[in-house]
Formats: structure tokens, sequence, C-alpha cells
């Protein structure tokens, strides 16, 4: 008995060709600390379901020459609001976005997303990435 797929290739990959606003950046005065940056009402939509998706983004990053604008950090996730996308691809997404806006030292981004159907979902990525 044949089963039919119920996740294609196509939701595997929604939204991570999405156009989104440049992340601004301006420059470091300090060298080696930290910068933690939330997101608590984050939102984005299942690409299946097309059901909300509700979450915390935590963006965590120790900045070298440029540091994140939060103006234009926040008009960026905004973005994902009404973009089909998945969990994953999201933290994956907002990571490299990150990393190509203001070359870190390290970053770390993390989605704690809540429950849909009795699951939740923390997904973390980080920067560079393991070898």
């Amino acid at each position: 008995m044949a089963t039919a797929v119920r996740y294609t290739e196509d939701h595997a990959k929604a939204g991570l060709d999405a156009a989104f606003p440049a992340i601004e950046t301006w420059a470091n005065q300090f060298p080696a600390y930290e910068i933690l940056i939330q997101d608590p009402e984050f939102t984005s939509v299942c690409p299946k379901t097309g059901l909300p998706d509700f979450g915390l983004i935590t963006v965590r990053y120790m900045p070298r020459l440029l540091c994140l604008e939060l103006k234009s950090l926040k008009e960026y996730l905004f973005v994902y609001r009404n973009l089909g996308i998945f969990q994953e691809n999201i933290v994956n997404r907002v990571l490299l976005d990150v990393v190509k806006a203001c070359d870190p030292a390290w970053a770390v981004v993390q989605g704690r997303f809540r429950p849909r159907g009795g699951i939740s979902t923390t997904i973390e990525a980080r920067w560079p990435r393991p070898a």
C-alpha cells in the first residue's frame, strides 16, 4: 500500500528565497562583549498548513567591527509574519543574514516556538558552523 507524500521539496524550501530588507549596522566601539536581542512576539506561517507559528527569536553575538541596528532588524523579522517557512529554516536563515550583515566573531540564533498540536520546538544554529 503506497502512502501519499505529505511534505514535498517545495514545502522544505518554502521561504528560503524570499526577499528581505537589509539589516543595517553601525560601527562597534568596544572589543569582546556580547549582545543579546530578543523578539518575544515573533510570528510566521507554516508552509504546509497555513497556520500561524508564534515564538521567541533570540540573536546572541559578539561583534567585531559592526553591530546590528535594532530597527532594521525588527523590520527584517517582521517579513516572516506572512511568510510560509518551516521553523528550522527561519533560525538558519536569520543566522546567515546576521552573519552577512555584521560578520560577528560568533553568533547563536535560537527559536523557541510555542506548542501547536501539543508539541513545542526549540531550534538553535551557531556561527561559525561546527565541523
